[in-house]
């Protein structure tokens, strides 16, 4: 798949933070193409050896993918702001929580999910078929 160069346009300068971003982004879309891509190798053979050297550069992917996670964090602002909410939003959508609860993370007057939303922590199949 072709992608963009995040250099086409540019005046030969250094990036700004918000620049280096998006090119981040393009490195991280690659290395997750590549762990995709190892992954499909692995499962496509019997070959111990090859097996086991593809789980090694893919285990390398996954370690460069979380490091540029982190970079693009540091680097803008919003995407660090949206990590910060996104935890405490998937904690209360796993637990089941009222999508009303689970929309007002990060925004004032949030409602605490327990007080709000009256479930029980012990959710099973049966008791959210109500």
């Amino acid at each position: 798949m072709p992608q963009t160069n995040p250099f086409h346009a540019m005046v030969p300068r250094k990036l700004t933070d918000s620049e280096l971003a998006r090119a981040i982004r393009l490195d991280m879309e690659a290395e997750l193409d590549a762990i995709n891509l190892y992954a499909a190798h692995i499962e496509a053979t019997d070959n111990a050896e090859a097996k086991a050297i593809l789980h090694h550069v893919m285990d390398e992917e996954r370690e460069h993918a979380a490091l540029f996670w982190e970079l693009i964090a540091r680097l803008d602002p919003a995407q660090a702001e949206h990590i910060k909410k996104m935890s405490r939003k998937y904690e209360l959508i796993v637990s089941g929580a009222p999508h009303e609860d689970v929309e007002a993370v990060g925004e004032e007057g949030e409602r605490p999910a327990s007080a709000s939303s009256g479930l029980d922590k012990r959710l099973t199949v049966g008791s959210l078929r109500r």
